[in-house]
């Protein structure tokens, strides 16, 4: 059974259909690339799945539940977790902060504990202060714990973001371009982040990457999306030189990887 399963799926603003009849299976561990041309639907696709956008049609299954008709954090809270091409960090928040607010929502002592400072928020605290320090670690970011997010280069910006995603310990995590305006060792170190993550949770992951290199070096799995709607699916061998896609979206006759 897919963990992530979205059949049939549509979406129109106004009187433009920017999703059409989109599909998806997502099972334990499996890595999915989505690329496309700008404009193609792809963030919106990534919105209709997280609660951002409502289908017009269409189902989205999470671990066997409907996500139509729930709210961004009600599908983080389910262990559907997400980055955005346009990074959203507080400027002037450090990077341990960032990950800690990012858990409490998984916190239980509430306002009452929080006044009183009972031992469950004392514990509390500890432990996700812990674990924001060991998903930092993790990204190659806990050195900078307590900078300011806006001290940091813009590579280890983007690792917080991803670390700030993990630490609600997800099932699936969808990642938006990633690498955009990396540098290509930058890009390399995100490609082995993102492995890493990958190999260590059995995560499921999938991502939209304009970078095709990054695709190839990722994903098991990928779909080229045009005007909304798939237009060739399979390995990223399968899609690399699909002459389709090379019309579409590449546009020369020998694609590099």
């Amino acid at each position: 059974m897919p963990l992530l399963h979205v059949t049939d799926m549509s979406h129109n603003f106004g009187g433009l259909q920017a999703v059409s009849e989109y599909n998806l299976s997502l099972d334990p561990g499996q890595i999915t690339g989505l690329i496309g041309p700008n404009g193609a639907g792809k963030t919106t696709i990534f919105n209709l799945i997280t609660g951002i956008y409502r289908p017009t049609r269409g189902s989205v299954r999470f671990d066997g539940e409907e996500l139509v008709g729930k709210k961004p954090n009600e599908t983080a809270a389910m262990g559907l977790a997400r980055t955005f091409q346009e990074m959203k960090l507080w400027r002037h928040m450090t990077v341990l902060d960032h990950i800690k607010m990012a858990r409490y929502s998984k916190l239980s002592y509430g306002l009452l504990g929080a006044f009183l400072d009972t031992p469950r928020r004392r514990r509390e605290e500890r432990e996700a202060t812990d674990l924001a320090m060991e998903v930092l670690k993790m990204f190659a970011v806990d050195q900078f714990a307590d900078q300011l997010v806006v001290n940091l280069p813009y590579g280890a910006q983007r690792r917080v973001e991803m670390a700030r995603a993990m630490v609600i310990q997800p099932k699936v995590l969808l990642l938006d371009e990633p690498t955009v305006g990396m540098t290509p060792d930058e890009m390399m170190a995100m490609i082995e982040v993102v492995r890493q993550a990958h190999e260590r949770f059995n995560l499921a992951i999938f991502l939209i990457e304009h970078r095709l290199k990054v695709v190839h070096e990722l994903c098991q799995h990928v779909q080229a999306l045009v005007f909304g709607q798939v237009l060739v699916e399979g390995t990223p061998n399968e899609v690399q030189n699909h002459p389709k896609v090379i019309e579409a979206y590449i546009g020369e006759q020998e694609v590099e990887f």
